[in-house]
């Protein structure tokens, strides 16, 4: 990845900076699109070859604004990491409300969209490029009270099988990636809400989804971004319109 320019949304915490932290080890010029300007200095302290750009892309504005700061600081874009996205309502369906659902589409569909579409200028011209969608293992299991959650990421796979067809001749790959059961806080605040609801302990709730998994463990972060580096490596020069399951084999059966 030496020399390759990468864009990585939401990448200032969680599955996003591990994500940026991998490309940046393996050679990789790496930006980071995110909301939360806040965590910036911190991104920039530990790692201050990242370039850190404050961005809603959800907003189409600022989705090509973000992929015209790239090319310009880089000179192009050849890897796209759309990991940005929110959990939704947790919910019944009931008592989702409209702003929820359209607010779940706006940033796990609408923006994926928005991003790939303007990246898509300079990876045509130069005709190369990978794309890299994270979707997730819900669309498997689909938890009750995710309903817009599932919605979307699904919409989300849907865009990319679309996008691998439509755009493999023009040498750009789009792949998407399923996380499973991840360490990170924002499963964890999931767990939290779900324990509440069920008048359970949030060790009582993880060890029931761990025993849906063949190896009975969590996935880390960093699991998945070694998936995304190879998948956006010439290793996996072939590999396009796939949807890469990276959580221990969950068993669930619906």
């Amino acid at each position: 990845m030496s020399g390759q320019s990468v864009i990585v949304t939401a990448g200032a915490s969680g599955i996003g900076l591990a994500i940026a932290r991998s490309f940046l080890e393996a050679g990789a010029r790496v930006a980071i699109c995110d909301l939360n300007a806040e965590a910036f200095a911190q991104v920039k302290a530990e790692h201050p070859d990242i370039q850190t750009l404050q961005a809603d892309i959800a907003r189409e504005d600022q989705a090509i604004a973000s992929v015209a700061e790239v090319v310009r600081l880089h000179g192009r874009v050849d890897v796209l990491v759309n990991n940005a996205g929110i959990a939704g309502a947790c919910a019944p369906i009931a008592d989702i409300s409209a702003a929820d659902w359209i607010r779940s589409f706006d940033v796990n569909v609408h923006g994926v969209f928005f991003m790939l579409r303007a990246v898509l200028p300079d990876m045509t011209a130069r005709g190369t490029g990978a794309i890299i969608n994270i979707s997730t293992g819900s669309v498997f299991t689909l938890p009750a009270g995710r309903a817009d959650y599932v919605a979307s990421k699904w919409a989300l796979e849907g865009l990319t099988r679309a996008a691998a067809k439509e755009l493999g001749p023009l040498g750009i790959r789009v792949n998407a990636i399923r996380p499973g059961f991840v360490d990170s806080a924002r499963m964890r605040s999931i767990l939290g809400q779900k324990a509440k609801a069920e008048d359970t302990t949030m060790e009582a709730l993880e060890q029931r989804f761990l025993d849906y998994i063949s190896m009975r463990t969590k996935v880390q972060p960093e699991d998945i971004a070694r998936m995304a580096v190879f998948l956006a490596s010439e290793s996996a020069r072939f590999v396009t319109g796939q949807l890469v399951s990276v959580d221990g084999n969950i068993e669930w059966e619906n």
